[in-house]
């Protein structure tokens, strides 16, 4: 198999599926006598953002990772990492990159963690409870779709292009929340699939009105295949890039503002000196596996990785 193949082989990013103005409607109760995590305010995505300090080390546990250029080794969905402490901290957290551990630094479970941690488990880890791994386990990777999807949907009530759908955004956004507030049982069982191509509906949406009056007649590059493609210094501007494989792109010094780039593979892709500002559906777990510099300009809702300096 070819360098290229391996790549294309490796596991990508969701390929699809947010500021809510005004406040928003209380979390529902969740059952049990379980206490939610607080919704975010106005936009305010931080309850959708990683606290691994509340998290019982899950994606270190649940997830499966093969022996690749982003790991060093196998490991089985449900065994733990080596290098997952007693107190569900990483044992080589300030030096992943350099031991061969790249994938954990891309990983986002956008605040999933902490939810099935704190309240769908109420607090109560894998270890205490050896009978509920397994079921948490399951539940991890549902929750983290949902939050992902939280997201976009937060994302989307932010812009003011969606005025004419907002209702609909935040009907979807209150449906998936109470789909993130259930029992154990009932999260596990969910549909995410059916669940998502609902939402990726309005995702459409909100990317048809966010690029209308800039896409003109660029090209539709959904899903294209742009390995290693040279679009250094192009005129993105308003196009759509869902699902498009970007691996190893040269894009510095492109212009992607309001370009859609929901599940785009941007592994490797050279975006130094590149305007994201005013993209959509962009992810910090996609920023984090570019490339990019001090002159990358990000929307306000990402980071700067560490690694970029």
């Amino acid at each position: 198999m070819t360098d290229d193949q391996q790549q294309r082989n490796q596991p990508r990013p969701e390929a699809l599926p947010e500021a809510r103005p005004g406040s928003h409607p209380e979390a529902p109760a969740a059952p049990d006598g379980r206490t939610p995590l607080p919704l975010a305010e106005d936009g305010d995505r931080q309850d959708l953002r990683a606290d691994c300090g509340s998290c019982f080390g899950l994606c270190c546990v649940a997830l499966t990772f093969a022996k690749s250029a982003d790991f060093p080794v196998d490991k089985a969905a449900g065994t733990p990492c080596t290098n997952l402490r007693q107190d569900f901290r990483c044992g080589i957290h300030q030096k992943l990159r350099s031991t061969g551990y790249s994938g954990c630094t891309v990983y986002d479970c956008f605040g999933a963690g902490q939810k099935v941690s704190q309240v769908t488990y109420g607090g109560t880890d894998w270890r205490q409870d050896p009978d509920s791994a397994r079921q948490m386990f399951d539940v991890f990777p549902v929750m983290r779709q949902l939050h992902e999807l939280l997201w976009y949907l937060t994302e989307a009530l932010t812009l003011p292009q969606t005025r004419p759908i907002r209702a609909e955004l935040r009907r979807a956004l209150d449906r998936t929340e109470h789909l993130t507030q259930g029992a154990p049982a009932a999260v596990a069982a969910t549909d995410v699939a059916a669940h998502r191509e609902d939402v990726n509906v309005l995702l459409l949406r909100t990317s048809d009105l966010v690029r209308a009056d800039v896409r003109r007649k660029k090209k539709d590059r959904r899903g294209a295949d742009l390995f290693g493609a040279r679009l250094r210094g192009a005129d993105l501007r308003g196009v759509t890039l869902r699902g498009a494989y970007l691996i190893a792109a040269d894009l510095r010094d492109a212009d992607l503002r309001r370009a859609d780039l929901i599940g785009a593979d941007l592994r490797d892709a050279d975006l130094r000196g590149a305007d994201l500002t005013g993209s959509i559906f962009l992810t910090q777990s996609q920023v984090n596996a570019a490339k990019g510099d001090a002159g990358t300009k990000l929307p306000p809702s990402l980071v700067r990785p560490g690694h970029w300096a």
